[in-house]
This record gives C-alpha cells, sequence and structure tokens, in this order.
C-alpha cells in the first residue's frame, strides 16, 4: 500500500467525477493508504455545508485522518512539507498546488479530463 495525502479539491474532483476510487487509483499506485491532514478535514467539511454527495463518510472510513505538521501555517504548505518528508503523492487539481510540488520534487495525482487519475512524478 502507498500513502496518498487528499487534497480539499482534488476529493472534490474524484468524487463529481463519478469514478470508482478503487479501480482509478490501483491504475496509478495500486491500493492507496488515503491520508487527510485535520486542515484538509475542516475544509472538506465547511464545503459539505453547503455541498452535498461529497462522500465524507466514505472518506472518514478509508482514510487516516492526521495532524496538521507542526511549523506550517497554510494548508498548500502541509501538503508539500508531508509529501517530501514521506514521499506521499498528493490527490489533487490545484494548479498552483502541483507547480509547488513539482519545484519541491514532490509527486502528485491529478484527475485528467475528467476520466482518469494520472501519477504525475
Amino acid at each position: 500500500m502507498a500513502g496518498v495525502l487528499v487534497d480539499t479539491c482534488g476529493w472534490v474532483a474524484l468524487v463529481q467525477s463519478g469514478l470508482n476510487m478503487d479501480s482509478a487509483m490501483s491504475n496509478v499506485i495500486g491500493k492507496p493508504d488515503l491520508i487527510v491532514i485535520n486542515s484538509v478535514w475542516k475544509e472538506l467539511e465547511d464545503l459539505s455545508k453547503d455541498k452535498r454527495g461529497l462522500l465524507l463518510d466514505l472518506l472518514k472510513s478509508r482514510s487516516e485522518i492526521i495532524d496538521d505538521p507542526e511549523g506550517e501555517r497554510h494548508t498548500d504548505r502541509m501538503l508539500i512539507h508531508l509529501s517530501k518528508e514521506n514521499g506521499w503523492p498528493v490527490l489533487t487539481i490545484d494548479t498552483r498546488l502541483k507547480q509547488k510540488l513539482s519545484d519541491s520534487r514532490c509527486s502528485y495525482i491529478e484527475l485528467v479530463s475528467g476520466r482518469m487519475l494520472r501519477l504525475v512524478d
């Protein structure tokens, strides 16, 4: 199993795509260990107040929710820090975050054309 950090917009895009998470992830990384930091979880909970169908119960049952890393205040920086430290790719569609991850020599998983996931190393 491989750790995968979940970004808010990455989870929303995956859910909205209607892809089967297990088969889509297995094609790019095998069986994932989804990891959600507290900041992302709070963002998702806030979003779910206005947007239904985010499948947060599914995410909660299939992931490990961990504390935000100390010393970082911005969610993107937290994800980059953990990705770099642990070698975990980040599930995201955020263009700026993807660029920051690339600049930091971190990998990410993106949704391509709303139909498949791709790992970018």
